[in-house]
């Protein structure tokens, strides 16, 4: 399983939306003349690889897909989204620390790994 991949928004649905179903999908919307997004980029690629797929990592480049950006309301770079079973579950801003990411994606993992409430209270999930 490729655990890193680029999304354009013909394969945004395809790629994060319905993937997210199977596995956490962790979105970052970033771009190439964005200072933070080149620190923060290379940590995030690090630690999906050590996850071992536990979750995916779909990198945007906002200037080249302006509506995914416009869509997640991406005010500033990086803007990292957190996918679970095609719902948006949490997200953050700009450059962070190791520690913070650590716990970011566990809890992020551990909420997609939780069965989800569906209409009439069923479980699914």
């Amino acid at each position: 399983m490729k655990l890193t991949f680029d999304v354009e928004e013909a394969d945004f649905d395809k790629l994060v939306l319905a993937r997210s179903h199977e596995v956490p999908v962790l979105l970052d919307i970033g771009a190439e003349w964005c200072s933070p997004c080149r620190v923060l980029g290379p940590m995030l690629e690090r630690l999906v690889q050590e996850y071992g797929g536990k979750f995916v990592l779909a990198k945007v480049d906002a200037d080249e897909n302006m509506r995914i950006a416009g869509r997640h309301q991406a005010k500033g770079f990086p803007t990292v989204i957190a996918y679970s079973h095609g719902q948006v579950i949490d997200r953050f801003h700009s450059a962070q620390t190791e520690g913070f990411l650590r716990r970011f994606l566990e809890s992020f993992i551990e909420r997609h790994a939780q069965p989800t409430i569906g209409i009439a209270g069923l479980t699914v999930g």
